[in-house]
């Protein structure tokens, strides 16, 4: 039993202590809240750095990384578009839960905390909910340009005939769930586990507001 129980136990069993009790877990749940969006933060520091990482080194010691990116993305500019404009959304999410993270640490409201609490959830579950989209956007695009600038696919898909076409079509809606399955369970192992321990926290906070 950690220290946050044994102050829920000690509130439930004495009422004449209700109040200091009551100002212990509050402090106790606005330490655990502020460490846990703390995290996040650090979290998403090491994701935007992992990401370039992953985009940028391949592109140095690569060379059958650079033609794959020549054959989707003809066109330099669209390429560095979207990077810029991936980056800077993991940017405003960094932006965000920093913002989050001060909220938290100097608030000393019970109330204002718990508007906190529910504004992070809401920032990590739109920046979730963004990178599966733009995953599964990304990946049916990246097939269907490696189709059309591929001549040895485009040339198989030319004399295929229909059932060995759906069952290629098929296989590519197997990998866009695949891929993005496979990213929703990373997002969920990443930032799940703390968003369920500042859920806790939230309802521990409601409790208190009864």
């Amino acid at each position: 039993m950690d220290e946050l129980d044994l102050l829920k136990k000690d509130w439930n069993q004495s009422s004449n202590s209700h109040k200091v009790s009551a100002r212990s877990i509050y402090a106790m749940l606005h330490k655990k809240s502020s460490s846990i969006v703390k995290t996040l933060f650090y979290i998403s520091i090491a994701e935007l750095v992992f990401w370039i990482l992953i985009n940028v080194l391949p592109t140095f010691f690569s060379k059958s990384y650079n033609e794959q990116l020549d054959l989707v993305f003809t066109n330099k500019t669209v390429l560095t578009l979207i990077n810029v404009f991936t980056y800077a959304i993991i940017l405003l999410f960094i932006y965000l839960l920093f913002k989050a993270h001060k909220a938290i640490s100097v608030t000393d409201n019970a109330k204002k905390l718990m508007q906190s609490i529910l504004k992070t959830r809401k920032i990590i579950k739109y920046y979730v909910l963004y990178n599966l989209i733009v995953l599964f956007i990304s990946v049916i695009i990246g097939l269907y340009f490696g189709i059309e600038h591929s001549p040895e696919v485009s040339d198989k898909l030319t004399n295929a005939s229909s059932s060995e076409i759906l069952v290629f079509y098929g296989i590519c809606v197997i990998m866009v769930v695949f891929f993005t399955l496979c990213f929703w369970l990373f997002y969920k192992l990443l930032y799940g586990l703390l968003l369920k321990r500042l859920n806790q926290n939230y309802r521990e906070l409601k409790k208190l507001e009864v």
